[in-house]
C-alpha cells in the first residue's frame, strides 16, 4: 500500500501521524496529496477533496515541511535533482510522481532549475487489473493490434489504462494470443522499475526501456527488440511523432496518449494534428473523470470519424 510502504520514505514524522489518522477506506482512494505553503494539505480522492485535520483544525503546510520533503525525495542532496528541477517532477519509487514549482531560475529563455519550493503534489500510481479488459476487443482486428490514441485530460485515468492495455496485449486473453510488446517510459510510470526489476505487472512479453526519452526510445526498441507494439505515454515533441512515423511505417502498432477532451481539442495542436490528419492512427479512445475516473467515454473509428462505443 503507498501510504505504509512509500509515504513513511519522503515525509517528515508530524506528516505521516497526521495522515495515519485518516480512515484507511479515505487513505486507499487518494489519488493525490497537495501541499502548498501557508495553505492546508488537500488529499484528493474521486469527486472530492479533503483537508488534512490536527486537534479538528486544517492543518497549514509550513516552508519547513517542503523543506523536509524536498530533503528525503533528494536523500539530503538537492543538487542531485538537478534535472528533475527543470521538469518540475520526479518519479519515486512504486511509480508514483512528485511534481512540485517555485521560482524559475531561467537561462536564455529556458528553465535552468527551480528555487523556493511552494508547491507539491504527490501524484499516486494504481495498478487496476482487467479494467481495459472490456474495450480489448475494439481494438484489435483480425489479430492485429490497432494503432490507438487515448485522448484524455488529467486525473482522467489515461496511464492506469495504458498500463492495463500493455498487461492485456503482452499476455493475452482467451480470444487473443499475446504478442512482444516494447514501452519506452520515460517518466517511470507505466512500470515503476527500481533496479531493472518493474514493479507494476505490465506482462510477460513486455520490454521495457526506462527514463529513455520518446523518440530515441521508439527507434531503439524497433532495432533492437522487435516488437509487434509500441506504447508510450504522452506525446507532444515534434521529434516523438517522428519516432511514431517511423515505427508506423515499420509495420509496428502504436498506442499512446495525449492530453485533451476530444478529437476536435486536439486536431488543432501541433504535430499531433499531422497524425490525425493522415490517420496514422486507426482507434481514439476518449477518456473522461465523470462520473468516475477511467471512463471510457466513447471509442471513435478513425476511418468512419464514428463512434463505436460510447457510454
Amino acid at each position: 500500500m503507498f501510504f505504509t510502504e512509500i509515504i513513511h520514505r519522503y515525509l517528515p514524522k508530524n506528516l505521516i501521524e497526521l495522515l495515519m489518522l485518516v480512515d484507511k477506506c479515505i487513505l486507499e482512494d487518494v489519488i493525490e496529496i497537495r501541499f502548498r505553503v501557508n495553505q492546508p494539505v488537500l488529499l484528493i480522492v474521486p469527486a472530492m477533496e479533503l483537508v488534512l485535520k490536527t486537534n479538528g483544525n486544517s492543518y497549514i503546510c509550513k516552508c519547513s515541511d517542503l523543506q523536509k520533503i524536498m530533503q528525503m525525495i533528494s536523500k539530503n542532496s538537492i543538487y542531485a535533482l538537478e534535472e528533475e528541477l527543470k521538469l518540475g517532477f520526479i518519479t519515486i519509487e512504486g511509480g508514483h510522481r512528485v511534481g512540485f514549482v517555485g521560482k524559475a531560475i531561467m537561462d536564455h529563455g529556458h528553465i535552468k532549475a527551480l528555487k523556493n519550493i511552494s508547491s507539491l503534489n504527490f501524484r499516486i500510481a494504481k495498478s487496476v487489473i482487467h479494467c481495459a479488459r472490456p474495450i480489448i476487443p475494439y481494438l484489435i482486428k483480425e489479430s492485429h493490434v490497432l494503432n490507438t490514441l487515448i485522448v484524455a485530460p488529467p486525473r482522467a485515468g489515461k496511464t492506469t489504462l495504458l498500463r492495463d492495455l500493455i498487461r492485456n496485449f503482452s499476455n493475452g486473453c482467451s480470444f487473443f494470443k499475446g504478442v512482444q510488446v516494447g514501452v519506452v517510459d520515460e517518466r517511470s510510470e507505466l512500470a515503476a522499475v527500481r533496479d531493472g526489476v518493474p514493479c507494476m505487472d505490465i506482462g510477460m512479453r513486455t520490454d521495457i526501456l526506462d527514463g529513455c526519452p520518446k523518440a530515441e526510445g521508439i527507434l531503439m526498441l524497433i532495432r533492437t527488440m522487435a516488437p509487434a507494439v509500441i506504447v508510450t505515454d504522452e506525446l507532444g515533441r515534434k521529434e516523438d511523432v517522428v519516432a511514431l512515423e517511423e515505427a508506423l511505417h515499420a509495420g509496428v502498432s502504436v498506442i499512446s496518449t495525449v492530453h485533451g477532451s476530444s478529437i476536435s481539442d486536439i486536431a488543432n495542436r501541433p504535430y499531433i494534428s499531422d497524425l490525425i490528419r493522415q490517420r496514422y492512427f486507426e482507434r481514439y479512445i476518449i477518456l473522461t473523470n465523470k462520473p468516475s475516473i477511467g471512463t471510457v467515454k466513447e471509442i471513435i473509428d478513425a476511418k468512419t470519424e464514428a463512434a463505436i462505443f460510447s457510454i
